[in-house]
């Protein structure tokens, strides 16, 4: 009931499927998808094709595969011509999926890049030109994600993990990083 009555925002339309996603699935797949994890894909799938902003929520115990339907959906984005972001709470969580992704990936023509609070400036310097030339794909991070300095060619999806964490005006500014808000999944 209330979903029809809150204001649609328009969104990026992510029409496609391609050689991002089916190469992860063919060949990276870690092991095969649980039937709740297929309906998850499918549903946001369908969210990404409206032409709205989606903002859903996706809760899942610990080790229920939340953070591989984020990469896929991530995927999805960079098969779009879209970036996409991963925002945590800590450096620990931050690096924890900065490794696990990076290794899932393993093979694949697709950059990955870490920012948080204690990232040196030469590789800070460089993350943001990558990110405006849109060499860097997907960025994880913490915090540091939302600052100024942070801009990307064609931001598309926000994933943010542990949502209680963050304050309204710290995901706000994410949306401001494209000129029509991404699309926004947040895991608890």
């Amino acid at each position: 009931r209330y979903r029809t009555d809150r204001k649609k925002i328009k969104g990026f339309v992510f029409s496609q499927v391609g050689d991002n996603l089916n190469t992860f699935y063919r060949e990276n797949l870690p092991f095969e998808l649980t039937s709740a994890q297929k309906r998850i894909i499918r549903e946001i799938r369908y969210d990404f094709a409206t032409g709205e902003q989606m903002n859903r929520l996706l809760q899942g115990d610990v080790g229920s595969g939340k953070t591989l339907v984020a990469l896929m959906l991530m995927l999805i984005a960079l098969d779009n011509n879209f970036q996409a972001c991963m925002m945590a709470p800590t450096e620990i969580l931050a690096n924890q999926h900065y490794h696990t992704l990076t290794e899932q990936l393993k093979g694949m023509d697709v950059k990955i890049g870490l920012l948080t609070g204690s990232t040196k400036k030469s590789v800070r310097e460089q993350l943001h030109k990558d990110l405006l030339t849109g060499d860097l794909q997907i960025l994880i991070g913490t915090h540091a994600l939302i600052e100024d300095t942070v801009q990307f060619a064609n931001l598309g999806l926000v994933i943010i993990d542990e949502q209680h964490r963050f304050g309204v005006a710290q995901r706000a500014k994410l949306w401001n990083k494209n000129t029509n808000p991404p699309h926004i999944l947040v895991m608890t």
